[in-house]
């Protein structure tokens, strides 16, 4: 694996290079030092999980077949198209969110002379992926696919960020608009789709498949995002900063968090009361108290036993579907999150 990393990151080099060299602009040193530090800056940081993840799920989808030198480029290729939509999220997403850190370092934004310059670099970020997929794809028969995936995927995250976004608005924070149907509409768009479901389709696509005929996959891997998410939750509360690698700040940012509305859903109306009394306040105190409430619900066995739970019946949803090779690109996702900690 590791071996595939190192050949993963040189894949970003060569996309890097051919961006600021991109004939579409005419670069001057600046603007090419620019982005080329905003490329490193906020690309290849993270653990690259959803790329990484494209060579995977290809790599099982050819049953163990040696991969050629041109479809580990593709695939590769595929994997940081993903991460470049990541990164376009994030940055705008912190802005959104006046976050503080990402990734163990100071969020892009918060950077001397950048500032709201970062919105612009977002927008860039995300033209820079249909310039990879023109320049390596435009001669695949799924080229127009790919497109209108990665068109699909972007609007159904931004939506799921909206719908996050005006469920949480400041000065009008109403806890009793927060339900587990509205939490899992948010985590199915804003995050299932382009961290569990897109990774999968391109390596499909590659391999020749019509997504139309995997709409089972889809589900599937639509109620595993649902599941990291709430995982996620739990660790923003209950995980070690220098593990997850960020603060958590759900309860200060007033976020429609699993943990949430788990509590309200277990809450006497004592308790309810609290909760609405300190969810959503930037003050360590009030968010001292809502852990403190949220150990006294037990959240901690609540969330084991959902765990545990939705790996059971993801399990039983794979063993179902009637290809082996399938069938091992859906395990192989669900082993590196169950059970993570950061």
């Amino acid at each position: 694996m590791s071996d595939l990393k190192t050949r993963f990151l040189e894949v970003y080099s060569v996309l890097k290079s051919e961006l600021l060299n991109d004939p579409a602009f005419e670069f001057t040193d600046d603007s090419r030092q620019w982005v080329e530090r905003m490329l490193d800056y906020n690309v290849p940081g993270g653990k690259l999980n959803r790329g990484l993840s494209v060579i995977d799920s290809y790599k099982l989808l050819k049953e163990g077949k040696e991969l050629s030198d041109d479809e580990i480029f593709l695939s590769s290729a595929l994997g940081w198209c993903i991460e470049w939509l990541q990164a376009y999220f994030l940055v705008l997403d912190d802005i959104m969110d006046s976050s503080h850190t990402r990734r163990g370092q100071p969020c892009w934004f918060r950077l001397p002379k950048v500032g709201m310059i970062a919105v612009n670099d977002g927008i860039l970020l995300r033209n820079h992926i249909p310039r990879i997929l023109k320049k390596h794809f435009r001669q695949k028969p799924y080229y127009v696919d790919l497109l209108d995936l990665f068109n699909e995927v972007e609007f159904q995250t931004a939506s799921g960020q909206m719908i996050d976004l005006i469920t949480t608005l400041v000065g009008e924070k109403d806890l009793s608009k927060y339900s587990l149907p509205i939490h899992r509409r948010i985590v199915q768009y804003k995050t299932a789709y382009y961290s569990f479901y897109l990774p999968v389709a391109c390596a499909l696509l590659m391999s020749g498949e019509d997504l139309e005929k995997h709409t089972n996959v889809k589900d599937i891997l639509i109620e595993m995002g649902t599941y990291f998410q709430v995982q996620d939750d739990y660790l923003d509360c209950f995980g070690a900063p220098e593990v997850i690698g960020k603060i958590g700040t759900d309860i200060e940012d007033f976020k429609c968090s699993w943990l949430v509305v788990k509590a309200l859903e277990l809450s006497n109306e004592e308790q309810k009361k609290f909760l609405h009394e300190n969810y959503g306040k930037d003050d360590p105190a009030s968010v001292a108290k809502v852990k403190e409430l949220y150990n006294t619900l037990k959240l901690q066995d609540v969330f084991a036993e959902y765990e545990s739970k939705s790996y059971d019946k993801l399990i039983k949803f794979i063993e179902a579907h009637p290809s082996q090779a399938v069938q091992a690109v859906l395990k192989s996702f669900l082993g590196k999150i169950y059970k993570r900690e950061k």
